[in-house]
């Protein structure tokens, strides 16, 4: 099986099923000398890690990640970041009703068609236990951004037909992790906790959209034609179990504007760190602080739609190996929505995509002093 390393020179590899052993993988490319801190890396881990509410799976893991090369007295080496995550709270026997069955929705009939073989414990490698990994590259991703004054943040902005209306500049983004559905807006909090909780006792799911907003980006990431950072971003955000939309700025509904309307008008500015020079800047921000797939210095801003999770614990038909109709009923420990254990994900994804383009971004101009 290929496609199992994400990145160009800030590179991740995974490894591992959701029953298997352990998960883990490989980070290449991060630089040397970076103080890595293990507690950073794992406190994000446990924004993801099951278990923490009763609107989230309640599979039990502790999700401590075990770092094995590419450290070398709190420093990183620029050597291969290896890492592991033990399984340890597997239950493969809620599976076996589903091995001669293919789930609707799931990965189990396009998997063993294509390698004539499934892993139905969970999914195997399939299942979203991988993202485990991500979020440990992401984790590291993101203490190498610290150092550009990089930021990102990603908050529920959507559960179902219940929406954040307010800009999130009006919103307080350190807020988000406070609260089990990891929305900032506060009177949409408890609705939303209710509502997913309402459809888990209806033994069915629901899904929504995370956003996510990357401060103190420079202008200049990313490149025209194949490597233009918003595809990038998509490419990334696509890959994350469950997700069904991507838009980036104004997304699709710049398509009722006319083109004098979405323009972003450009300006000059006196930033505030140097009095002595200007900067362009723009007054809106339709693009999504991105114009000809280039970062323009504005906030990044995007959204992911996620569809609702597709194990329900209602009667559903579908097909066995046999091509005999048959009827299947979820069991197990399953998430009623995942977006809240999803944007500490789409955070991490940026996080790899961003410093992946700013390493690359080091090779872009030649640069001769005077």
């Amino acid at each position: 099986m290929a496609g199992n390393s994400f990145g160009n020179i800030f590179k991740l590899t995974t490894f591992g099923e959701s029953h298997g052993e352990a998960i883990g993988g490989v980070v290449d490319g991060c630089p040397s000398g970076l103080k890595l801190n293990i507690d950073y890396i794992q406190s994000e881990l446990a924004k993801r890690k099951p278990g923490q509410s009763k609107i989230v799976t309640q599979r039990k893991e502790d999700d401590k990640v075990e770092i094995l090369s590419g450290v070398f007295e709190g420093l990183t080496t620029g050597t291969p970041i290896g890492f592991v995550i033990k399984n340890t709270n597997q239950k493969s026997q809620d599976y076996s009703h589903i091995k001669d069955k293919y789930r609707p929705s799931h990965a189990d009939y396009t998997y063993e068609t294509k390698y004539g073989v499934r892993d139905y414990r969970g999914g195997g490698r399939s299942s979203a236990r991988e993202t485990a990994c991500r979020v440990v590259g992401g984790a590291i991703a993101k203490q190498v951004l610290q150092h550009y004054g990089i930021k990102i943040d990603a908050y529920v902005s959507q559960v179902g037909e219940l929406k954040v209306i307010k800009h999130y500049s009006e919103l307080d983004l350190s807020t988000t992790y406070n609260n089990a559905v990891r929305c900032p807006d506060e009177h949409l909090v408890e609705m939303m906790f209710n509502y997913i909780d309402k459809v888990r006792k209806e033994g069915d799911t629901i899904g929504g959209i995370v956003s996510c907003v990357i401060t103190g980006t420079p202008v200049g990431l990313g490149a025209p034609v194949f490597d233009r950072l918003e595809a990038d971003l998509a490419k990334s955000m696509l890959s994350i179990n469950a997700t069904k939309g991507f838009e980036i700025g104004s997304g699709f509904s710049g398509i009722t504007q006319k083109g004098s309307e979405h323009n972003d008008a450009f300006y000059t500015s006196i930033p505030l760190s140097d009095q002595s020079s200007k900067e362009v800047r723009t007054r809106t921000n339709k693009s999504g602080g991105v114009q000809g797939g280039i970062s323009n210095g504005e906030d990044i801003f995007f959204n992911v739609a996620f569809k609702p999770v597709a194990t329900i614990m209602q009667k559903q038909n579908t097909v066995n190996k046999d091509l005999e109709e048959v009827e299947i009923t979820g069991k197990g420990r399953h998430d009623p929505c995942v977006l809240p254990r999803a944007t500490v994900i789409v955070e991490s994804m940026a996080a790899m995509v961003i410093v992946d383009h700013v390493l690359r971004n080091r090779t872009s101009k030649l640069i001769i002093d005077n």
